[in-house]
């Protein structure tokens, strides 16, 4: 029998899905009736283990703080700081090992809360279930079932593992975290095809989904983390988040630059010692002093602090950040991909369509609220007696419940019952005046076995008429007349037939809608066979689940702005494609579904994703592939989806996007960004938000190389030439670590450039430093280091001490970053006016800032102390100042030829 029962497996299972319930409890060795006895339910304890999703292992607070010096800058500042010590130079080595501390804290602090999706998905387990064991039903603790074991589920339940359905009753689920539909699931105990997404797999009940209504009974097939939840959890385990782009850019460009420092300083230190014969010490000091220069020490700090005021830019927009890369990622996003339900739509059913035998209407609103339009043809539909008799079916009919809580529209019961409390609504009926005026006598309830409902209902006067709604197939075989305005006539079976197939070919749930005065029914219990052939058809409802407003305009801007947007849902792909159709997303036809995406090889999937932007009855497996399939067309992935099967998709995309108020806490620690206000729009404006982060490090990379370079070069023609060094290492550190970091903080609050959302999305794979770059870098760079030799030697011409040249060698080259702070708020527009520095209020306080601290460096003793400086004579100062100016003039200039050059290859190829 064990042997029997070890095919509950997930690994070597059956697709239960696809057996008969007789199949299911025989291969599982059970019988029905009487469930299992307790010797065999502790044998299979045993075997299978509890039913419990296994814990994850977390990394310590000390490992997540060390992680931060994993980076191949900290190694060479470490390194040379390292060297320092050797020498015995305890202030440079304290100085250098400062910077790696700060920039370790900055990192660690901002990191965020530890990855708990783990713990979210065990937390969706039910803790108890109503069981059949040796013939006695009793309440079990969850993690003691059992494939084999038989569960009693009823309305409001939570399933307790996966079943396969052996017997049902009106049996309706909550699949929306699985499947991602955005309606109840029928269940039926037939079996369905062995290639079914679990969206279609009625016959089963899934572990973390809920019981809506009715009732059923059900075979345990898999437990712990054979369940389907339990594979997403292997699967979310199993998936590595990658890292940003900006992270990936600034590891190859640490790469870069080390491999340039160790060749420069080889070849400086060769230089040195066996041609200039310079001493040991002294040169390996200026060797250290030239890598030490060349080290951006200030621009993990800048990146960080960046990244931060992205975070709190974002937060006033509902973008809650929990990775802080995440907010540089998503201004390189190319592709969103997005889930449909409670994302791009309400997740609330609307009717949005009417159709009688006189006309076809259009229903506007917003989900479950009552405010909305009537159209026909285009203007408001007025009075129309069939429409109205619509409506009272609408609200007399029903058994749902619809309150507004906390601002918001809630439904109790059927979804699709709900929406029609709206409809009414809009047509002009009050639900409170309906129910009063025609009292409910009796009622057939809803069942999936018949597919309709019916009421009978009773006027003040005692007059009585049948109220009935259902599937149109059903609905259209008891009816032989339909209502028009001039009274009951013959019912034109082909014109509702076509109606009904444009509405559900729309993506619209139907609904058929009919009555029948004074039906001559005697009040007992109604049963479905009473249901009378002789209806009256009123007309057809569609339902949907309609896409947002601001959804729609966001995803213009997405296209805008280069990026495409994609829809992956687990909904249907008629529905799929309709909706994406409404949101400007595909051309409303083409769709890929699970089943075809399962049959293709990986190079096919890769193509298909090029050119196709709805995918449909998508699995967890199915997402995951899709993402994977386009970053590998180099694309930069944001994903986005609130249930938990979007999960592992979430943790793989570049970035990952969970819905805050409808998402489950699965997704929200899966992803990097969580939106509070569940609404797409709030992605587009992340997004803009991203792209201005990541444009205002590149400024703050090209302000801080130049620098460097100019240092470098500063100690290297000071050695090539045998001259007295300019500037001394904890010079370097200073400009770095003090005047760089003070004035790229100013970059960091730079604003939305206009054109922000009319680029297209930075390349993958593109390094942080393009060609542009690389000349801007050189271009200030030696421009910068001429200014500063010029200062250094014009006061050596004039017998100052090397204190004194090197005191006015800093502040010049300060000068000059000041000016070319100026430069560097617009990449090639012109800075020459004074309106293009009135956009950031942080520039004057950034500069006064370096004002007071160069000011200090200058005429503070413990400062000349530390740093070997000298108080520099009043009447130096204009000059420098003149210098400074003289520089920012240059960059303008070189400015000027880049836009004139554009200007011309625009003219020409235009």
């Amino acid at each position: 029998m064990n042997e029997t029962a070890g095919e509950g497996r997930q690994g070597n299972a059956p697709a239960w899905y696809g057996l008969s319930a007789e199949d299911a409890a025989q291969k599982l060795g059970v019988n029905p009736a009487s469930g299992l006895d307790a010797t065999q339910a502790t044998e299979r304890l045993q075997k299978y283990g509890p039913n419990r999703l296994p814990e994850a292992g977390k990394q310590s607070l000390l490992m997540k703080f060390l992680g931060q010096f994993n980076n191949i800058l900290v190694y060479v500042l470490l390194g040379a700081g390292f060297v320092k010590l050797m020498l015995g130079l305890w202030v440079d080595a304290s100085i250098i090992l400062g910077v790696v501390v700060i920039n370790a804290l900055l990192g660690f602090v901002q990191e965020g809360k530890a990855e708990k999706a783990l713990d979210s998905i065990r937390n969706m387990l039910s803790a108890e279930a109503r069981t059949l064991r040796a013939g006695e039903t009793r309440m079990l603790a969850s993690d003691q079932l059992v494939p084999g074991d038989i569960v009693l589920l009823e309305s409001g339940d939570k399933v307790p593992a996966d079943l396969r359905l052996i017997d049902v009753k009106n049996l309706r689920m909550e699949e929306a975290a699985l499947t991602g539909e955005s309606v109840p699931s029928d269940k039926s105990v037939e079996p369905v095809a062995a290639n079914a997404t679990v969206g279609d797999r009625h016959s089963m009940a899934y572990s973390g989904t809920l019981v809506v209504s009715g009732r059923g009974t059900g075979l345990v097939v898999a437990t712990g983390s054979d369940t389907e939840l339990g594979r997403i959890n292997q699967m979310l385990a199993s998936v590595n988040a990658l890292e940003t782009p900006l992270l990936r850019q600034i590891k190859k460009f640490g790469y870069a630059i080390t491999a340039v420092i160790f060749v420069v300083a080889a070849l400086v230190f060769a230089y040195g010692h066996w041609i200039e014969e310079l001493p040991f010490v002294e040169i390996f000091q200026a060797v250290v002093g030239i890598a030490v220069s060349l080290i951006p020490e200030g621009l993990p700090a800048i990146i960080t602090i960046t990244l931060a005021i992205g975070v709190q830019r974002m937060a006033q927009r509902h973008a809650i950040i929990r990775r802080l890369p995440a907010v540089e990622t998503l201004g390189s996003v190319s592709r969103i991909c997005s889930d449909k339900t409670g994302t791009l739509t309400l997740m609330e059913m609307m009717v949005v369509s009417a159709v009688t035998a006189d006309a076809v209407y259009k229903i506007e609103g917003d989900g479950y609220a009552p405010g909305g339009r009537v159209l026909r043809d285009g203007t408001p539909a007025g009075q129309d007696p069939v429409l109205e008799l619509m409506g009272r079916v609408s609200i007399l009919c029903n058994d749902a419940e619809l309150r507004f809580e906390d601002a918001v529209w809630k439904v109790e019961g059927d979804p699709t019952e709900g929406a029609l409390y709206p409809f009414a609504n809009k047509i002009g009926l009050e639900r409170q005046a309906q129910e009063s005026a025609y009292r409910r006598v009796d009622a057939i309830p809803f069942e999936s076995e018949h597919r309709f409902m019916a009421t009978l209902n009773e006027a003040a006067d005692g007059g009585q008429f049948l109220l009935v709604k259902g599937a149109p197939e059903v609905i259209l075989e008891h009816c032989d007349r339909q209502q028009a305005k001039d009274g009951a006539q013959p019912i034109n079976l082909p014109h509702f037939l076509a109606a009904s197939d444009a509405l559900a070919a729309q993506g619209e749930r139907v609904l058929a809608l009919a009555w029948l005065d004074h039906p001559g029914l005697a009040e007992r219990n109604l049963s479905p066979a009473d249901l009378p052939r002789t209806l009256v058809l009123l007309g057809l409802v569609g339902l949907l689940d309609p896409p947002r407003k601001e959804a729609i305009e966001a995803v213009a801007e997405c296209h805008a702005g280069g990026i495409r947007v994609t829809m992956i849902t687990g909904d249907h792909k008629i529905t799929a494609a309709a909706i994406a159709k409404m949101l400007g997303i595909g051309d409303g036809k083409t769709a890929l579904t699970g089943v075809e995406i399962e049959a293709m090889d990986t190079a096919t999937l890769q193509e298909q994703v090029q050119n196709v932007d709805v995918f449909a009855r998508a699995s967890p497996e199915h997402k995951l592939r899709l993402v994977k399939a386009i970053q590998a067309n180099n694309q930069i992935v944001a994903m986005t989806g609130d249930g938990v099967n979007d999960a592992p998709a979430l943790k793989k995309a570049d970035i990952g996007v969970a819905m805050g108020i409808k998402g489950t806490e699965v997704t929200k620690e899966a992803a990097a960004m969580v939106l509070a206000d569940d609404n797409f729009a709030s992605i587009t404006a992340a997004v803009r938000e991203g792209r201005t982060v990541y444009n205002n490090i590149e400024k703050a990379i090209l302000f801080m190389l130049p620098t460097n370079v100019a240092q470098a070069a500063v100690i290297m023609v000071a050695i090539l030439l045998g001259l007295t060094m300019p500037i001394t290492a904890p010079q370097v550190l200073w400009v770095n670590m003090v005047t760089s970091v003070a004035l790229g903080l100013v970059i960091s609050f730079e604003p939305h450039e206009l054109d922000v959302m009319r680029r297209p999305p930075a390349v993958a794979g593109r390094p942080i430093l393009t060609g542009f770059g690389i000349w801007r870098v050189i271009f200030v760079g030696m421009s910068l280091l001429a200014l500063t030799l010029c200062a250094f030697f014009w006061m050596k011409s004039q017998n100052a001490s090397d204190e004194l040249g090197r005191t006015v060698a800093v502040n010049t080259l300060t000068i000059g970053q000041i000016f070319y702070l100026l430069n560097t708020r617009y990449r090639v527009d012109s800075s020459l006016s004074i309106k293009a520095h009135l956009g950031n209020r942080y520039l004057p306080m950034g500069i006064g800032a370096v004002v007071i601290l160069q000011l200090l460096f200058t005429y503070a003793l413990p400062l000349q102390e530390l740093f070997g400086t000298e108080a520099i004579p009043l009447r130096i100062w204009p000059w420098l100042i003149l210098g400074g100016f003289v520089f920012f003039l240059v960059v303008e200039a070189e400015k000027w030829i880049i836009r004139m050059s554009h200007a011309a290859k625009g003219s020409s190829s235009a």
